[in-house]
């Protein structure tokens, strides 16, 4: 893209070059640094230097502007400001102007709940077998449980990026730019095993590891529509759009789950949230702390005494039977 206009307009795709050599992405703030160019160019600026006046004006809220929204214009007008006093130009940082804290809390399945909704995903795969994901997306639910992973990272594995004999699986094209190894459980090797030879059986070994029976792309949606079903099969309702639970609750929930496993084990917290940061691909424990207060919250007293160290945990995910 080279439609920035404004006088920031060389310093801002410097900025982003920058970021994608850390590894970044960086595409859909691309589209936002663009909205910050045509602020500056509306407003005739023509010197390089954010002022506190220039960042009050772009930290004015909106009409009908939620507050996370407003946190979000605000983070990344605070990001090019940091990176311009990095490199000579100095810049004012409007940190306070982006305070803000989400009250959402996210849905946390019990290890029961999980296992309804992974049992209920089996029979709907009988049941409607012919569609265009019915195979695959109890497969699909079970990695999101048993890795944690996001659903668009699940969806962009192809099938050279999972190891079915040594058990592990990398993500390349994850959120943050950061590619990551990630070890998972002999149940879950068995559980894809099962689920690769009938897309094999189908002439659709290469590619994408999940599929459509056709041998295309599954897509996030088609997933989130087949755990929706689930969700209702077994009882589980839905409070609306942005409410939840969500597809990405699941894993909210692998990671409660995983830190309760490793407490109970004894492993001490200073050593278990770097473990689950890394597998996560947090990109700072502040991001994992979160699930501290959601553990002790769903598993009273756990978090109390956790000195022992403890190996490999992460949970467990069966295929069940169905009739």
């Amino acid at each position: 893209m080279n439609a920035f206009k404004s006088a920031y307009g060389d310093l801002l795709q410097s900025f982003i070059k920058y970021k994608r050599g850390l590894g970044y992405k960086f595409k859909t703030e691309e589209y936002k640094y663009l909205e910050i160019d045509r602020f500056f160019s509306s407003l005739g600026e023509i010197s390089i230097g954010i002022t506190q006046e220039l960042a009050e004006k772009w930290a004015t809220r909106r009409p009908n502007e939620s507050d996370s929204n407003r946190y979000s214009r605000v983070h990344y007008l605070i990001k090019f400001a940091e990176y311009l006093n990095d490199i000579g130009h100095p810049s004012y940082v409007p940190k306070h102007l982006a305070e803000y804290k989400s009250t959402f809390t996210p849905y946390i399945f019990t290890r029961q709940g999980m296992d309804n909704i992974l049992r209920a995903s089996d029979v709907l795969g009988i049941s409607n077998y012919k569609e265009t994901c019915g195979d695959a997306a109890p497969a699909v639910l079970r990695v999101l449980y048993g890795t944690g992973i996001r659903i668009s990272e699940a969806v962009a594995l192809r099938a050279f990026d999972v190891d079915l004999d040594e058990c592990f699986l990398i993500v390349r094209q994850s959120k943050n730019g950061k590619e990551r190894k990630l070890p998972f459980k002999e149940s879950l090797a068995d559980v894809c095993r099962k689920y690769r030879k009938k897309v094999e059986a189908r002439g659709h070994g290469n590619g994408r590891f999940f599929v459509k029976m056709n041998g295309r792309p599954c897509s996030e949606k088609a997933i989130y529509e087949w755990f929706r079903k689930a969700l209702r099969r077994v009882g589980i309702h839905h409070c609306g759009r942005g409410q939840g639970p969500r597809l990405h609750d699941i894993r909210h929930s692998f990671s409660v789950h995983s830190l309760a496993i490793m407490a109970n084990a004894g492993l001490d917290l200073y050593y278990s949230l770097p473990v689950l940061s890394e597998y996560l691909g947090h990109q700072s424990l502040s991001a994992t702390e979160k699930y501290v207060r959601l553990t002790s919250e769903m598993y009273p007293g756990l978090l109390k005494d956790t000195r022992k160290t403890y190996g490999y945990v992460f949970p467990e995910v069966h295929e069940y039977e169905t009739y």
